[in-house]
């Protein structure tokens, strides 16, 4: 697979696409002020225990407090929490050894939370999902700090290798290698990018996890809740870290600073891909260039079209999304089961696409088109798992009921992506309404005589063609030539079919517009 991250640099922050064979599949904006976004880490505050949701509301900072239940809290919560009040405390230069930190006992999983936070203490917290709606962000206690190849995760030593790693013997060797580089009080995930990797490389991978929790560490010194601690890192180098492997053949970035960075960073975590890393500068916008503008205005919108006619509406409510399949008017065939199986399919395909590209969360019904035989509804299954094999975000799918439903629930971790491709009429500016016809003429003869009476000489007026062909209408009967009968001069008209019926425009002699 082919795979493109095109990145556009705008006055009101970055956008990000990722394409797969020259299609859209994910679009990321990035604010210049991204707070609470996921992954970041902040010193809160309790504020309010919950006993009958078992859960605290924590003061991070933002507008409303974050909730925090009990079973995001982690089992070595106890350690978190003496951990965090020794690094806030701890004057020295280099702060203490974490690797000789002696942890508490672990919690219950059906503990109460006034057990573990009843004198409302500061936390080292980390967001789980950004607040969406009318909610603030959710938190955890998990505490956990991705890199390319491994996932550190402090306060135990558990070394757990990713289950996507088919070969028993590959997964043996990374455990040995991990078990024998890492330190005391640091549990490691070894993710699926790391297999067939050498020793140096996850060493390496390793090391820099450290030490961004010793910067964690130097941050909570002397730190008052609420506050931040660490930020993820920007979206670009997070996907890139995610993403990156063999199919990945081309990144373009307008932008200097941008490009500049991104090509570090390629070069610290994979130098043999830095040649893929390239600087637009063509003059035309980068998405219109790469055809993603179009994709966009295409994509979103209640409803998408597909090619062969199938069409789909989409709904988005608070609880939930409802998308509903409907046939197209192009038949493969006379039997109608195939063509609902080959719409289905279709359909399956782009809506695989469209949760990724609108990072869709939470329950998703899909009304498919109906089908009668039940190897066709496994068939349409099946094929859902695998165009959603490619989306990061945990899912889970049911197969079709008989009431030929098909059930998703998706993580939801940030707002959905919600772009508006209707454009304001120019003619009514979105009122619905447009000044009345029969005084256009009037308004266009009122600007001519202020223009002739302030001496602009060699005028051309530019209307819409039927405005055209209404004031050259006639041999010396016309418009035009009452002007030139009435002002002793002759005014050009020109037809342009990109204006709006009403819309007219005055040039001077060197073809430059008139503001007026």
């Amino acid at each position: 697979m082919n795979k493109e991250l095109i990145i556009n640099a705008a006055p009101t922050g970055v956008e990000i696409a990722l394409l797969e064979d020259k299609k859209l599949v994910e679009l990321h904006h990035e604010s210049g002020n991204p707070n609470f976004a996921v992954g970041d880490l902040y010193l809160g505050k309790v504020k309010k225990l919950i006993p009958g949701l078992n859960a605290a509301f924590v003061d991070v900072g933002f507008e409303k407090d974050a909730f925090l239940h009990y079973t995001d809290l982690s089992p070595y919560i106890r350690s978190i929490l003496k951990f965090t009040a020794t690094a806030i405390s701890d004057k020295t230069p280099e702060g203490f050894d974490f690797t000789k930190f002696k942890n508490e006992p672990e919690i219950v999983k059906t503990g109460k939370i006034t057990d573990v936070l009843g004198g409302k203490p500061n936390i080292l917290v980390q967001i789980l999902k950004e607040p969406i709606s009318s909610k603030g962000p959710r938190l955890s206690c998990e505490i956990s700090l991705p890199g390319r190849f491994i996932v550190l995760t402090p306060f135990n030593d558990i070394v757990a290798v990713s289950k996507k790693i088919h070969s028993s013997e590959e997964r043996k060797r990374l455990q040995k290698i991990v078990e024998a580089i890492k330190a005391p009080n640091f549990g490691v995930i070894v993710r699926t990018a790391a297999e067939g990797k050498k020793t140096a490389e996850l060493h390496e991978d390793l090391t820099t996890l450290v030490q961004t929790w010793k910067n964690i560490q130097a941050n909570l010194s002397g730190a008052q809740a609420p506050q931040k601690i660490l930020s993820e890192q920007t979206k670009t180098t997070s996907i890139l870290r995610d993403l990156l492997n063999e199919s990945f053949n081309r990144i373009v970035i307008n932008d200097k600073n941008i490009y500049t960075d991104t090509k570090t960073y390629i070069q610290k975590i994979a130098p043999e891909k830095q040649d893929i890393v390239n600087y637009y500068n063509n003059g035309s916008p980068i998405f219109d260039n790469y055809g993603i503008t179009r994709q966009v205005k295409a994509s979103f919108g209640k409803t998408v079209n597909l090619d062969s006619g199938v069409y789909l509406i989409i709904e988005a409510t608070e609880a939930l999304h409802v998308i509903d399949v409907n046939s197209g008017y192009k038949s493969s065939s006379n039997n109608q089961e195939q063509n609902a199986l080959a719409s289905n399919l279709e359909a399956a395909a782009e809506i695989a696409r469209q949760l990724r590209l609108r990072d869709l969360g939470g329950i998703i019904i899909i009304d498919f088109i109906d089908m009668k035989l039940p190897e066709n509804k496994k068939t349409v299954f099946e094929a859902m798992e695998k165009f959603m094999s490619q989306d990061r975000a945990k899912h889970t799918i049911l197969p079709i009921s008989k009431f030929g439903l098909m059930q998703i629930t998706r993580q939801r971790v940030k707002p959905e992506i919600t772009i508006s491709v209707a454009e304001d009429c120019p003619a009514c500016k979105g009122t619905g309404k447009i000044g009345a016809s029969m005084l256009i003429l009037e308004d266009i003869e009122k600007n001519l005589q202020y223009l002739l009476n302030h001496q602009h000489k060699g005028l051309t007026i530019c209307v819409h063609p039927i405005l055209h062909a209404y004031l050259t209408k006639g041999f010396l009967t016309s418009k035009q030539w009452k002007w030139y009968f009435q002002y002793k001069k002759w005014i050009k008209l020109k037809a342009d079919s990109n204006y709006h019926l009403t819309e007219y425009r005055f040039f001077d002699a060197n073809d430059e517009e008139i503001k007026l």
